[in-house]
C-alpha cells in the first residue's frame, strides 16, 4: 500500500469533495492517505517546495511548480461567477488599479484574474476571511474576496467587479478556473496517478449522491456560516467539471495561463494533464 500526503483546504467545497475518502465510505487498497489541511496559499507554497504528494492548489500556482500532473477530478470552476472585488465606496473599474486592494494571496487564481482584468495594482495580502473586515475599517480601499464570502458580503459593501462574469464575457463563456488538484510524478507512477484520480472522482460522486451527509460534514469547515449558505456555495463549486474537467476545463486552465504569459505576468513550463482516456500524461504548452 502506497503512503501519500494529501493537501486540501479547510473550505466547505474541498471538505465535500473529500467526504467519501475521509469518512471511509470510498476507499482504495492502493493508498494510505495522510490528510494535510492548510489555507490555499500555504498549499501553493508547499507545492513549490514539493512537500506533498497530492494537493489542492490555485490554477495560477501551477505556473510556479514542477513535476506535478493536473488531475481530471477535483477542480473548482465557476460558471459565469467567481471572485469579486468589493468596497465601501463607489470606484470606477478603470480606477481600481490605483487603489490599495486586499488580496487572499499572490498565487491565488483570483489575484491573477484581477491582474488580467485591471493591470498591475497594489495588492496587500491577508487571510481571505479577514479581507471584508479590512475593507470595512478603511485599511484597504477594496478587497478581492473568495470562497463563501463571494455570496455573503452583505449590504455594507458595493460590488465593484465580478471577475467570474468578466472572464465569462472575455472568453465567450469559458468556465472560470480557480482551484485544481495536482499529483507528483516524482513520487507516484503513471498507473498510481490514474488510480488516485479515479479514487478522488468516486469520492466526489459519493458526496453528490449523499448530499445531505456530505454537506453536514462540510459544516465542520464552514467557519460558522449557516447550512443554507454552505450548501449553496458547495453546489456552485462542486459541479460536473469537478467530477471530470474534460476538455472544457483543461482549455480554460490553458487559456488562463496563456493569457497571463501573453501579458507578461508570468512564464511557465508545459502543463501536464491526464489524457481523456486516463491512460497517459499529456503535455500542453
Amino acid at each position: 500500500m502506497k503512503r501519500v500526503t494529501l493537501g486540501h483546504t479547510p473550505d466547505a467545497d474541498d471538505a465535500f469533495m473529500f467526504y467519501g475518502i475521509a469518512s471511509g465510505k470510498v476507499g482504495s487498497p492502493y493508498f494510505e492517505i495522510k490528510h494535510v489541511v492548510e489555507d490555499i496559499e500555504k498549499l501553493n507554497k508547499r507545492a513549490i517546495d514539493h512537500e506533498l504528494d497530492i494537493t489542492a492548489i490555485s490554477a495560477h500556482a501551477y505556473a510556479f511548480i514542477k513535476d506535478y500532473v493536473i488531475l481530471n477530478s477535483g477542480g473548482s470552476f465557476g460558471i459565469n461567477y467567481g471572485p469579486v472585488v468589493i468596497s465601501k465606496k463607489s470606484i470606477e473599474i478603470k480606477d481600481l488599479n490605483k487603489c490599495k486592494i486586499g488580496i487572499p494571496g499572490k498565487m491565488t487564481s483570483a489575484n491573477l484574474l484581477l491582474n488580467l482584468a485591471i493591470g498591475k495594482f497594489a495588492g496587500t495580502e491577508f487571510i481571505f476571511s479577514e479581507i471584508p473586515k479590512h475593507v470595512s475599517s478603511g485599511l484597504v480601499d477594496a478587497g478581492l474576496i473568495i470562497h463563501e464570502a463571494q455570496i455573503s458580503f452583505g449590504n455594507e459593501f458595493r460590488k465593484i467587479l465580478d471577475l467570474g462574469r468578466w472572464w465569462h464575457d472575455t472568453t465567450n463563456g469559458m468556465p472560470v478556473p480557480l482551484g485544481i488538484n495536482v499529483i507528483s510524478k516524482r513520487s507516484l507512477t503513471v498507473e498510481e496517478i490514474i488510480e488516485f484520480d479515479e479514487l478522488f472522482r468516486n469520492s466526489i460522486k459519493y458526496g453528490l449522491e449523499h448530499l445531505e451527509d456530505a454537506v453536514e460534514y462540510s459544516m465542520k469547515f464552514g467557519r460558522g456560516n449557516p447550512k443554507s449558505l454552505i450548501e449553496k456555495f458547495v453546489k456552485m463549486y462542486v459541479n460536473d467539471l469537478t467530477i471530470d474537467m474534460g476538455e472544457e476545463g483543461k482549455n480554460s486552465i490553458i487559456a488562463l495561463l496563456q493569457n497571463a504569459r501573453r501579458n507578461n505576468i508570468l512564464s511557465y513550463d508545459d502543463l501536464l494533464f491526464i489524457d481523456s482516456n486516463g491512460k497517459k500524461i499529456q503535455s500542453y504548452s
